[in-house]
């Protein structure tokens, strides 16, 4: 964090999130007489001091501390994308944040950190996102992961375990795990929380132990399906290893982006309450469904429903109107899916359903539509005849 930032940090009150979401990363643009935030696009940043600079990226080679005075170079860093990472540290309550291009580039950034002190062993809790499990699974960055339940986490540490990865409420399942007890048994591993589904307004993982959150800024943060991101929430510390990383392999987040999601993250707040107004009804609807044997719908709320039904889960899908058959979540519309076939398809069938993603399993990401109308829909939807063929 530069000097300017920690000045900027160290005289703001505190504030109610929903006041944090429409000002955080914004606080110096009255006194610049500007509104709207400005869209730096520039790639690259004239220097005249050509001495001064050397030591500035020296500095940053070092640290990875951001450098201070102006920009360098886009792979360094971007000022559009610096008021969004202030944003949502403020937001999660972490002293930084770091932007990449996507989630799973920012994920991939957390195992290289690790991996780059000898630290490639990763303990992890199922359900995952498909693709985090896939490239744990894989090895594609030379890691080795032990799967456990929450309460096997301790055990399952070793001297080279890098980084323990759990993600509450769990995609897709819904499934929630006690961050503060499953910190308390990591010990001084890192804790990685995918907060994706929650996002802060629902919880603060790093108030929790957590010393590192994730998201997948693609879904709730920019809101709206139209910017693919992602962001890890830290200490700034680690904030420094993975600028770092961002420099050496080039996952930037792109200055549009950056500025769509400190757009989204204005309307965050209201956003996620009122998705998660309709969800609940939704979840209470479907419970009572005899056409719906399981209804999955986290203690802690929020806009994401799963459950599975009775007949053809792909007849459902084939027959909703209204609701977008579509991968992704968190946008202002409605989106339905089938895990076992697209998100967690790559995982191998038999972890699939052990970690509860069975093939009549539903995940609904509800919107801002009027709850009449999407219950209209899937009632309709959930008539669809059941297929003799099976599920595939």
């Amino acid at each position: 964090m530069d000097s300017a930032r920690t000045a900027t940090a160290s005289r703001t009150p505190l504030r109610a999130l929903a006041t944090e979401a429409v000002h955080a990363g914004r606080d110096d643009l009255a006194r610049q007489g500007l509104h709207a935030p400005p869209i730096d696009l520039s790639t690259t940043y004239p220097s005249y001091d050509s001495r001064g600079e050397a030591a500035r990226i020296d500095a940053f080679a070092a640290t990875g501390a951001e450098p201070d005075g102006p920009p360098v170079y886009g792979r360094l860093g971007n000022p559009t994308v610096a008021r969004f990472e202030t944003a949502l540290a403020r937001l999660e309550k972490t002293e930084a944040a770091v932007a990449f291009a996507s989630g799973m580039a920012a994920l991939t950034a957390v195992l290289l950190v690790r991996a780059s002190l000898g630290l490639r062993h990763v303990v992890a809790v199922r359900p995952l996102y498909g693709c985090s499990d896939h490239l744990l699974t894989a090895g594609l960055l030379g890691t080795e992961v032990t799967w456990t339940d929450p309460a096997g986490v301790a055990d399952a540490l070793r001297p080279d375990t890098g980084l323990v990865l759990v993600e509450s409420p769990a995609n897709p399942t819904l499934a929630e795990i006690d961050l503060r007890a499953l910190a308390h048994s990591c010990g001084s591993v890192p804790l990685l929380a995918d907060n994706t589904f929650a996002t802060p307004v629902l919880q603060r993982p790093a108030e929790h132990g957590a010393r590192l959150v994730l998201h997948s800024a693609t879904k709730y943060l920019g809101g709206h399906g139209d910017v693919m991101a992602g962001v890890v929430a830290c200490d700034e510390e680690f904030a420094g290893h993975l600028r770092q990383v961002r420099f050496a392999t080039g996952g930037v987040l792109h200055p549009l982006a950056g500025y769509l999601l400190l757009r989204g993250l204005a309307t965050l707040p209201v956003r996620v309450r009122a998705a998660s107004a309709n969800a609940a009804e939704l979840a209470r609807r479907l419970a009572a469904d005899p056409r719906v044997t399981r209804v999955h719908y986290p203690r802690i709320g929020g806009a994401m429903i799963a459950f599975e039904v009775d007949g053809d889960p792909h007849g459902v899908i084939e027959q909703v109107r209204l609701i977008t058959p579509a991968v992704s979540l968190g946008s202002v519309d409605t989106l339905i899916q089938h895990p076992a076939s697209i998100s967690h398809r790559i995982v191998g069938a038999e972890d699939r359903r052990g970690a509860g993603v069975s093939d009549r399993l539903l995940r609904l990401s509800v919107g801002l539509e009027d709850v009449e109308d999407l219950w209209t829909d899937l009632d309709s939807a959930l008539e669809s005849p059941v297929r003799a063929a099976g599920l595939y």
